[in-house]
């Protein structure tokens, strides 16, 4: 499988009908058989239009890399009472396109061009309960 503009051209149409103005793709190896995932790794394409919201979260059991690989996002670490603390502009073919996230630090990302994407890895399997803490403020 190519990760190309073709295919995120033919992702596309999917963020902008979502209503959360993004979509996910999911790139795992192994087959989802009897209810789990056998590759237990987290690496998906995340296409993103500007607007979508991506609540303050934290990853508790892993850090995240995450690399622009289309268009600019902004990467935004706060500290446990919400408050900003650093922010980071990843762009496509800049001198940043991508960040590794500690594991345990809250974060979001901010779409700041249409059309953009980012693949996104983490050690675990999507699991909110376990693996994702959403800030309350």
């Amino acid at each position: 499988m190519l990760i190309d503009d073709k295919l995120f051209n033919e992702i596309l149409p999917q963020a902008e009908a979502s209503p959360r103005g993004r979509i996910h793709y999911d790139l795992r190896t192994q087959a989802f058989e009897s209810g789990e995932w056998h590759d237990t790794s987290q690496r998906m394409l995340n296409v993103l239009t500007p607007g979508t919201i991506i609540p303050v979260h934290r990853h508790n059991e892993s850090s995240e890399t995450v690399i622009c690989l289309r268009g600019a996002v902004e990467e935004v670490f706060f500290d446990d009472s919400g408050s900003e603390v650093e922010k980071h502009v990843l762009r496509y073919g800049s001198d940043c396109a991508a960040i590794q996230v500690p594991r345990g630090v809250y974060h979001t990302c901010r779409c700041l061009e249409p059309r953009s994407v980012i693949f996104e890895c983490k050690d675990r399997a999507y699991d909110s309960v376990r693996t994702e803490d959403l800030l309350e403020k």
